[in-house]
Formats: structure tokens, C-alpha cells, sequence
């Protein structure tokens, strides 16, 4: 991946879908859509950075020929960089999952970034010749952005361009400096069962999306007091609750309209909202069009 011809010679050997979107930036898609794990291998020069997003299912990052491996199960990430030595991509993706990888070399990073090399831990001049490695949870507006890259229903000929604002914007969402307390240092994620707590206030939500509890029936449902529900969920999916359903249902009606099975009426009553006329504001709201609109352009 240094030139052109190099470039080809390894998509050619890649189950992955590749797109380069810029000089030093790629943005590699694969869905496992079989009953049996598959295996990807790809190899990666050490001046990128990686960042894996299992958006369904779960994979295993394999290092050191199979020594060592990481797991990265659905709704998370996984951001490496190491400069002291190639760092190929060796992953063992499992039945009906999905990974969304981002390649972005670290000069082409640096230029992105240099005003923020505060902020992002190993841009920082100490840090510059260390391995960094880093996990995390997928915020749901990161999700979104994840879907539109591997569900993309654009025609071909501006898929280039599609995949370039979709990946810059994702950069921007990874990246983006939250006002609450650090994740990492806050007290609150220390304890297990808390974060257990809430994500399954997550799955609860989303199983009724169409009638969701209150949140202080959620709070009770969970066993954890309304404050705590409010700061955890924010810490862990870095929205708020309703922001984060609003998000979640947007993004089941984009699909629901994609598939065609139902008019906007019934994508509507589908995610809870009464009426269409609801239902056309909340949807424009988000995606700056309306339902009927938006079928319309995937024609």
C-alpha cells in the first residue's frame, strides 16, 4: 500500500472491499455473510494506522502468527499503530458478521490532526515512536456512518466521492472531544456490573423501540437510580438515551425504506411515531429530507 501497483497486487488478494479516498487513506469493507469463519489476511505497511469497526457479529485480531489475539465483539472498535514494525492485518471474522477498516497513514493523520496532537494520545511528541493500541465502544453516531459505508445503495461512479466525506466524517466522530469526564478515568465504568446494567438498558430499548419505557421505568428495569442511568449510558454510548434511540430508529426506517417492504406510513409505526406527518418531520430532522425523497434518490 506505499504505490499504486503495490496497492492493486494486494486488493487483488483481499476478500475486503477497498476504497481509496485519499493519497495515504483507505477505507476497507467485508461482510461474513456465511454460516463458517473466515479469515483475512492483508499486509499493511508499519507507518499506518488501523482502525477496525466490528459493527455485527464479532472477529479476532490475530498477531505474532496466531501467539496472541484480540477480540472485538459488535458495536466496538480497535485503533492500532505501531511504527517499529509491519502490522498486517490478520483477522478471523466470525458468521454474519461485519467489519468497516480504516487505513490512514500517520503523515497523512498528522495533517488532519496537528493542531489536536494534545488530545489524541499518540500524535503527541513523546509518543511518536511508541505502539498504541486502543479499544473501544461504538457511539451510535459513528454506527450510522458505519452502515452507510457498508450498506452504501449509491450508483458506482460516485462511490469515491461518497466514501470520502463518509470517511472523514467518521474520523471527526472518532476523534470528537466529548464535554463529560473521561471515559477512562471516570469511577463509574470501574465497576463491571454497572456497565452491564447499561447496556442491557440499551438492549431493552432498542427490543422496543416502538414503545420504549420512560427513563425512570428503564432506571428501575436495570436496578440502577436515574442519575446513574443518565451518566453511565452517556459514558458508555456518549449520547443520552432518547438521542441515542432517535439515532437508532432513524437509522432502522432508513433501512426499512431501503427495503421497500413498507410505505413511509408503516416505517413509521414500525419506530413509534403515530402519525406520517411525525414521522416525516423526525426523518428529515436527521437526514435532511423526507422519507419519500429519499426512496426516490435510491432509484
Amino acid at each position: 500500500m506505499i504505490d499504486d501497483k503495490s496497492q492493486l497486487e494486494n486488493v487483488a488478494k483481499s476478500p475486503f472491499d477497498e476504497t481509496k479516498v485519499d493519497e495515504g487513506f483507505f477505507v476497507l469493507t467485508y461482510k461474513n455473510d456465511k454460516s463458517v469463519a473466515q479469515s483475512i489476511v492483508k499486509e499493511i505497511h508499519s507507518d499506518f494506522i488501523q482502525f477496525h469497526f466490528c459493527i455485527k457479529g464479532s472477529c479476532k485480531f490475530v498477531f505474532n502468527e496466531g501467539r496472541y489475539a484480540l477480540n472485538i465483539l459488535e458495536e466496538n472498535s480497535l485503533l492500532l499503530y505501531n511504527p517499529q514494525r509491519e502490522l498486517p492485518i490478520n483477522l478471523e471474522v466470525n458468521p454474519n458478521s461485519w467489519i468497516v477498516t480504516v487505513l490512514i497513514s500517520i503523515k497523512k493523520f498528522h495533517g488532519l490532526f496537528s493542531q489536536e496532537a494534545d488530545y489524541i494520545s499518540f500524535l503527541n511528541e513523546d509518543n511518536k515512536d511508541k505502539k498504541y493500541y486502543k479499544d473501544g465502544v461504538i457511539s451510535p453516531s459513528l454506527a450510522i456512518v458505519l452502515n452507510q459505508l457498508i450498506n452504501y445503495n449509491l450508483n458506482q461512479t460516485i462511490k469515491n466521492l461518497y466514501y470520502r466525506g463518509k470517511a472523514y466524517e467518521l474520523l471527526s466522530l472518532y476523534f470528537n472531544r466529548s464535554e463529560d469526564a473521561n471515559i477512562e478515568q471516570c469511577p463509574f465504568l470501574v465497576d463491571e456490573t454497572n456497565v452491564i446494567k447499561i447496556r442491557k438498558a440499551k438492549d431493552i430499548i432498542i427490543s422496543r423501540l416502538a414503545e420504549p419505557p420512560s427513563l425512570q421505568e428503564l432506571a428501575d428495569e436495570i436496578g440502577l437510580n436515574l442519575k446513574k442511568l443518565k451518566e453511565g449510558f452517556r459514558q458508555i454510548y456518549g449520547d443520552s438515551v432518547f438521542s441515542f434511540l432517535f439515532d437508532y430508529k432513524m437509522e432502522v426506517a432508513r433501512k426499512l425504506l431501503e427495503s421497500g417492504e413498507n410505505n413511509v406510513n408503516e416505517v413509521g409505526l414500525k419506530v413509534g411515531y403515530s402519525t406520517a406527518s411525525h414521522f416525516i418531520a423526525a426523518f428529515k430532522k436527521k437526514y435532511g429530507t423526507t422519507p419519500k425523497k429519499y426512496i426516490m434518490s435510491l432509484n
